[in-house]
């Protein structure tokens, strides 16, 4: 599921909002520079402080040229241009960094007096008893009414900055940000699109969908047209709740509704109704709710819904606790039952987690509809292939439909990642398009990881993932039930898998014990040729040893699949892999480990029967593995002979339709159908074939 690149909006550029900030950073940084400088100058104006007897000392040497009482507070002096001419002041102005220089008009220094202190006296009496010349006696002027603008400024600039600080301070966090939205932490963050931001994803952008699809246009008739519906006294669904496995499209959905609805739709993550203050998700909840109803008709789709709607009471909390995803859950029930039957808003909800719900948000009335998005099948696959092969310049052997076969069990974000590694691939190698060949390359790479040639390995360890991988595949070639083989390497892919055996699986839905007990020998047949070959076995086995353990437990405490246990089912399908609690006692948790013990035991010895049977084909392609590395079905049909159970697959009765080869593909990477060799090779089981 994706959107085509020509039909994606191009959004034109949005400031970033660090240059807004910057600005008003800079803004108040140089506003506190002017009034630092203000202060600074005002104090002085760049005049030095000196003392009384220094005063009188410059009256003595006749360097006073003027002197200034200022509100009988402060006395400034002002040297004679000799004085400063002959350097005896230098030193001392530029200590002070002053900025007056020789020819300067001063005033230069300046002292402090105190108010009962009668300057203009004292200067008589100290000129009297000096017997200072009449011509160097300089007269006190007096300045009793000077305004101090300096320090009006300086205090004015003050407060001006405090204002504008406090101003940045609450914009800051009442804005975004780490720490952001303390007086908006109870608003809703979901955003919104509407005629001015609108969603212009359609169902024509979604593919392999069909389904779904169908059951969400009844959504976007309900909001265009609810009259339909009203008259005849139905009641337009108040929710509906997407589910399926991570990649399949559920949010491309929910935007397609929106889109095709052309209604407001306000998109938020369960998430963001989690915060680290107690009620603010239900304050959320509220708030959203309170906008949807002014925006009605409208859409609120919740992702990830799983975050705040999990089962109450299953969090461990202490009696008398507060859990405030609770409170966030209550309040989400409560505002949905809180709608009319005509306020047209609906919401959507996204989850791959339904089994962790709670009840009461699922029952009629809230989430009215379940609509299941799982993994597309062969047809869905092409036409998300077609969505996304589109942008591409593709050679002429490229066929949606060939891919589409070789890659079972892939959801739409999967396929996305193929299309785009067969595109790096194909530029990698400087073509001017895209053959069959780089697509096959990004399957094996998307599945198996990076391809490892240059990795150094002892030709006793390759020698012993040879007869490993040629084990899986005689094995498989001689079951009935095993799926047919595609390709088999012993070329290193990966973090830690030095070989690997793939499969074309079915797409199926129910396995028999016969289907699950071939599986399960094939599985074992990498160990079973190191036994039989070498006499020992190697660590090479860990994947198959997981997914055959996996297997024998699901099948004795599942599936009911084991006469001792009986038809008895251990899974809690709500607690799912996160039950803690056995729901049987020891004495049949023993049996349970017994009986598993004996269904691999069995298949074992089944398998190594078998390879001894065929012991000499086991050489043949173990020996041809280590000499080409890699082995395709046509190759085992040269060296073995056809496979005695081969039948018409679903992928062959597919592609046949487009005239495919007789053979199968050259690579069908399947995570669920992968043998590996190594000490943690890549292998994931197919959850359709058995619950884990």
């Amino acid at each position: 599921m994706s959107i085509p690149e020509d039909k994606k909006k191009k959004k034109s550029p949005i400031p970033n909002p660090s240059q807004k900030t910057n600005y008003q950073i800079f803004l108040i940084s140089a506003l506190l520079l002017v009034v630092v400088g203000i202060a600074y100058f005002s104090g002085s104006g760049g005049i030095q402080k000196t003392t009384k007897q220094r005063f009188f000392d410059m009256v003595l040497q006749h360097d006073v040229k003027k002197i200034v009482l200022v509100n009988d507070r402060n006395v400034e002096v002002t040297i004679t241009d000799e004085a400063l001419k002959s350097g005896r002041y230098d030193e001392l102005l530029k200590r002070t960094n002053s900025p007056f220089s020789g020819t300067a008009t001063g005033p230069q220094f300046q002292f402090e007096i105190t108010p009962s202190y009668d300057f203009e006296a004292k200067y008589e009496e100290f000129l009297n008893k000096e017997k200072v010349p009449k011509e160097y006696q300089v007269p006190i002027e007096v300045d009793s009414n000077r305004a101090e603008v300096t320090s009006q400024l300086v205090t004015l600039g003050f407060w001006v900055l405090l204002f504008v600080g406090t101003w940045f301070l609450f914009r800051r966090v009442s804005g975004g940000g780490a720490g952001g939205q303390i007086f908006n932490i109870g608003k809703s963050k979901a955003a919104l699109f509407d005629q001015d931001n609108k969603v212009k994803i359609t169902f024509a952008d979604v593919a392999g969908l069909d389904e779904a699809k169908e059951e969400v246009k009844e959504i976007v008739d309900f909001l265009r047209f609810p009259t339909k519906f009203t008259k005849l006294g139905g009641k337009i669904p108040k929710g509906a709740l997407l589910v399926g496995p991570p990649g399949t499209g559920k949010t491309l959905l929910a935007k397609a509704v929106a889109g095709e609805a052309g209604v407001p739709f306000f998109s938020l993550s369960g998430s963001d109704f989690v915060e680290m203050f107690v009620g603010v998700g239900a304050a959320r909840v509220r708030d959203l709710f309170k906008q949807a109803k002014e925006k009605a008709p409208c859409i609120i789709f919740i992702d990830e819904i799983d975050a705040i709607g999990r089962m109450r009471g299953k969090g461990g909390n202490m009696p008398g606790s507060n859990d405030e995803r609770e409170n966030t859950l209550n309040s989400l029930l409560v505002e949905m039952d809180g709608f009319g039957t005509d306020s047209g808003v609906i919401i959507l909800a996204a989850t791959n987690r339904p089994d962790v719900l709670d009840s009461a948000l699922l029952r009629p009335g809230r989430f009215d509809r379940m609509i299941s998005i799982d993994k597309p099948d062969i047809v869905g696959r092409e036409q998300i292939f077609k969505v996304h092969l589109k942008p591409l310049k593709l050679g002429p052997d490229v066929d949606p439909k060939k891919i589409a076969a070789q890659t079972p069990g892939f959801a739409g974000a999967e396929i996305m990642n193929v299309c785009n590694e067969a595109a790096l691939i194909a530029a990698r190698r400087d073509k001017s398009e895209i053959d069959m060949q780089d697509f096959q390359d990004a399957i094996d790479r998307v599945i198996g990881g990076l391809e490892k040639k240059t990795k150094i390995i002892s030709p006793e360890e390759k020698k012993i993932v040879a007869y490993h991988e040629a084990g899986h595949a005689v094995a498989g070639w001689f079951l009935e039930h095993a799926d047919p083989l595609v390709k088999v390497s012993i070329v290193p892919r990966g973090v830690a898998a030095l070989g690997y055996a793939q499969y074309l699986p079915k797409e199926q839905f129910l396995y028999t014990v016969e289907q699950l007990t071939d599986e399960m020998c094939m599985a074992l047949g990498g160990r079973a040729a190191e036994d039989i070959i070498f006499g020992k076995i190697s660590t090479g086995a860990l994947s198959d040893l997981e997914r055959i353990t996996k297997m024998a437990y699901g099948m004795v405490s599942i599936y009911g699949m084991n006469d001792k246990i009986g038809n008895i089912s251990f899974y809690d399908s709500k607690a799912g892999d996160y039950s803690f609690n056995k729901p049987y006692s020891e004495s049949t948790a023993q049996t349970i480990d017994e009986e598993a013990r004996n269904i691999v035991h069995e298949a074992y010895n089944r398998t190594k029967k078998l390879l001894l049977e065929k012991q000499p084909e086991l050489e043949i392609v173990a020996k041809q593995l280590l000499e080409k590395e890699i082995l395709f079905q046509s190759d085992l049909e040269k060296l073995i002979g056809k496979r005695p159970f081969e039948a018409e697959t679903t992928y062959q009765a597919f592609t046949n339709k487009v005239d495919a080869p007789e053979t199968l593909p050259d690579i069908i990477p399947n995570p669920a159908q992968q043998e590996g060799n190594s000490g943690s090779s890549t292998y994931s089981t197919n959850e359709g074939t058995y619950n884990k």
